[in-house]
């Protein structure tokens, strides 16, 4: 049966649930609305659209106290659902820009501009001294896209974390090992513009933002960042949360803008499915495809949310997503203005949101959306159990083994407990992963962990038969415990 009408068959299933009153089931998907904005967007309102207004608004209140500065876009059948903040200023998208990149990739591998089997030795790829290996020179454009190069030379733009978490150079060939890695997301970069000719901000201006109207995005809204570390260099992009939208769009419909195939179909298809596990040390359900995150991370020692299957995003520092959500035809937008100052110094800036964080936002937004698989209510004013304070909580902790992150590689995890207050973290295999003190402050268990990162937070508790649930300060589930008592 030919796709379109395949959508209006389910699109008539839509509307029978929605007439039901019936929690949207992922066993049988909304329909892909062709539907795409003109020279503005079109609004709908949330009744219109068979969502929660309540939820949506409880969403945006929660989201106000996490970070004040968001602008947040939900859009569905094309059209915008909700949106808050403000969506109009242009930004930095941070790595949001290596998504783009792969969008003109695709274009270009279509016009046989690009091969992804070819190697950085025919391409002629090397950088400054010391310069890539031949074992490195046989890495293709295919394992850059992947991020999987086993080229660990130092890079431009990276974050202190990815500069942190480095392999050693030579440590895995070629192919073999997922790193999240500038090198390889600035070479695509360098690699697109010898294949091609074009600078990467006038070719995504041509190729894609004016084909699908983006309103605010000019060739001159990127720039280069070059430094010594490396002859790559960075290509950072600004754009309106509205026009990143726009993009999510684009990839919701497969590449295809009204009646124009932008970016190939299947490229869109071969690059948002997974080809690496992302940080399985965090916790399961994130992938990585070409230069797009898939998936989303579904536990961290606690239920997070429950993204449907074949979601995907593009992601950057500082709070910048698109989440492309097929199964219920949504994009979701999240923005923060990283040139904006706050805090409560000159200069100053909040955290950006984590990953406990925005979980609850997508979760938030799919349960107003109607979705009943997105997991369970995680937040301390629904917790299922009697709150634990004082010498009451003292009393459950003291001596205990705390079992936790039993889906997260190396888990489950167990948090020993004594008397004394020594706080030790065994891994699966007994091995000692971190040390601490552990301590009751009034209503609250808190817990310093030392090492190189330390740490020090404080948790609400409740119980129920044998787990213990502790709450972080946003009133949000982090650790879901089974509780034994010491030996």
């Amino acid at each position: 049966m030919h796709r379109r009408h395949l959508r209006h068959a389910y699109g008539l299933l839509l509307i029978v649930v929605l007439l039901c009153g019936v929690g949207q089931s992922r066993a049988a998907d909304t329909a892909i609305s062709d539907h795409v904005p003109g020279t503005e967007w079109e609004r709908t309102s949330p009744e219109q659209a068979g969502w929660s207004a309540r939820t949506l608004a409880d969403a945006q209140a929660w989201w106000a106290t996490i970070e004040p500065t968001a602008a947040v876009m939900i859009v569905q059948h094309g059209r915008v659902v909700w949106e808050w903040g403000d969506t109009v200023t242009k930004s930095n998208l941070h790595s949001i820009r290596k998504s783009l990149l792969s969008a003109l990739i695709g274009i270009a591998a279509g016009e046989h501009k690009i091969d992804l089997s070819a190697t950085m030795e025919s391409l002629g790829i090397d950088d400054n001294a010391p310069g890539l290996t031949a074992t490195e020179k046989t890495a293709t454009v295919g394992d850059l896209l992947k991020a999987r190069s086993g080229i660990y030379h130092p890079a431009l733009y990276e974050t202190p974390g990815m500069a942190r978490l480095r392999p050693p150079r030579g440590s895995h060939p070629p192919g073999t090992f997922w790193y999240y890695n500038n090198w390889d997301f600035n070479a695509l970069g360098s690699i697109y513009e010898r294949a091609t000719g074009e600078w990467i901000f006038n070719a995504f201006a041509q190729k894609i933002a004016t084909p699908i109207g983006m309103q605010d995005y000019h060739a001159s809204d990127g720039e280069y960042f070059r430094g010594p570390a490396s002859e790559h260099p960075a290509y950072p992009i600004r754009m309106s949360a509205r026009d990143l939208a726009r993009f999510a769009l684009l990839y919701l419909h497969d590449g295809r803008w009204n009646d124009r195939q932008i970016v190939p179909a299947a490229w869109v298809r071969d690059s948002t499915r997974a080809y690496s596990e992302a940080f399985p040390g965090v916790g399961p359900g994130l992938g990585y495809g070409y230069l797009w995150w898939i998936g989303y991370i579904s536990n961290t020692g606690a239920p997070v949310v429950k993204v449907p299957e074949g979601t995907y995003s593009a992601q950057g520092a500082e709070g910048q997503y698109a989440f492309v959500i097929p199964p219920l035809d949504l994009v979701v937008v999240h923005r923060i203005n990283s040139d904006a100052s706050i805090g409560d110094g000159p200069g100053e800036r909040k955290a950006e949101p984590n990953g406990r964080q925005l979980g609850r936002l997508l979760w938030l937004i799919l349960t107003a959306a109607g979705d009943a698989d997105a997991g369970p209510d995680v937040s301390l004013a629904h917790a299922d159990g009697n709150r634990l304070s004082g010498e009451a909580l003292r009393t459950a902790l003291s001596g205990a083994s705390l079992e936790v992150g039993g889906e997260i590689k190396g888990g489950p995890f167990h948090w020993h407990l004594d008397p004394d207050g020594k706080l030790t973290v065994l891994n699966q295999g007994e091995n000692v992963v971190l040390t601490g003190r552990w301590r009751i402050d009034g209503d609250r268990y808190c817990r310093s962990v030392v090492g190189a990162r330390p740490q020090d937070a404080c948790f609400t508790a409740t119980a129920k038969d044998n787990r213990i649930a502790f709450f972080d300060a946003d009133g949000l589930m982090a650790f879901d415990t089974i509780v034994e008592r010491a030996k």
